[in-house]
């Protein structure tokens, strides 16, 4: 008695079901990820969960083909024929041209709703060159039009927003509204410093109350360096001679990594400090504790402060915790800016 054949649309409905149910739980199980501490932090996993869950199943699919090609279509014993020659298909070829067509794009829009939704589209317009350097720049062929217009569109630029920065900025349902907290960052070879806003308080380590908006302020004294925090899943540029914005709302207290991502010298690996989350009541706290220390001995706040020292005596306290001699630092320091 002959064997029924399995119909091939049974097959495949069957195989397209089992590698839409493995992706969907790899994409949601993958533990890929360190542990959310922010507002910005689901956002971000939201999306690397749906390139996994897409990425699982096309490695599946792609990965499965192969390995039935090379099962099934395998070089019989004895049989040294030709293969049938294949001249080729339009649907087949369509269809998978069109798929990740789609998926490139779906992913893109995605992407910038999770971009604006992280408060990447509120910090302000950033000034560009002028209409005439613009129209000066070589095989610009619209330089004769820019020039023509630029006085016209010195009005605009008047308008422009006074101190625009790069960067995050509020998230869509704060804008408009001043964070709970600033503090300004500044990042050099091989250290982050922080200073908070009009208090005179100054810290080697980043300390923040959970559930507040914190706005940092984050600039490089150097090289370009790179402000971090997994967990967070922010990361921010700190530019030479550009101020840029990062805000965030912090949402389970504990110790965090501040790693500075950005390859800036040769102690790079060595530019790591903490961000330390507090409830209110333990913020507040730290915050008068320093605060108090530093209307004590105001002085001690100077000492740590990039534009009233010598590079020696600013680098001073960061020699011993990288493991080398004040005078060795200071010299990688000024090799690093020549």
């Amino acid at each position: 008695m002959e064997t029924e054949k399995v119909p091939s649309t049974i097959i495949t409905l069957t195989a397209g079901i089992v590698i839409t149910l493995v992706s969907l739980w790899v994409g949601q199980n993958h533990g890929l990820m360190p542990e959310q501490a922010s507002e910005q932090a689901p956002l971000v996993d939201d999306f690397f969960n749906v390139m996994m869950t897409i990425g699982t199943a096309l490695f599946l699919v792609v990965e499965g083909a192969i390995v039935i090609a090379m099962i099934r279509f395998r070089r019989r014993e004895g049989d040294d024929t030709d293969a049938e020659p294949i001249i080729g298909n339009l649907p087949l070829e369509a269809f998978w041209t069109a798929i990740p067509a789609i998926i490139v794009i779906g992913l893109g829009i995605y992407s910038v709703e999770v971009y604006r939704d992280m408060g990447g589209f509120e910090p302000n317009f950033v000034k560009a060159d002028t209409p005439a350097q613009m129209a000066s720049m070589p095989g610009s062929a619209m330089a004769a039009p820019l020039v023509a217009d630029a006085e016209g569109m010195e009005s605009d630029e008047a308008a422009a927003p006074k101190g625009a920065k790069y960067g995050f900025g509020a998230a869509p349902k704060r804008q408009g509204q001043g964070a709970d907290l600033v503090v300004n960052v500044t990042g050099l070879q091989f250290a982050w410093i922080f200073n908070y806003a009009d208090s005179g308080v100054v810290a080697g380590e980043l300390h923040v109350p959970v559930g507040k908006d914190v706005q940092l302020n984050i600039s490089a004294q150097d090289v370009i360096h790179s402000f971090w925090v997994p967990q967070f899943r922010l990361k921010q540029d700190a530019i030479p001679g550009q101020e840029t914005e990062l805000r965030f709302v912090a949402t389970k207290p504990g110790t965090y990594p501040i790693v500075c991502a950005e390859l800036c010298g040769g102690y790079h690996g060595a530019m790591r400090t903490q961000l330390i989350v507090h409830t209110q009541e333990e913020y507040d706290a730290w915050f008068e504790e320093h605060q108090m220390a530093h209307q004590q001995n105001p002085n001690q706040t100077v000492a740590v402060n990039p534009a009233d020292l010598s590079e020696s005596e600013f680098l001073e306290p960061y020699a011993n915790k990288l493991g080398v001699d004040e005078k060795t630092l200071t010299q990688l320091h000024s090799m690093h800016e020549s």
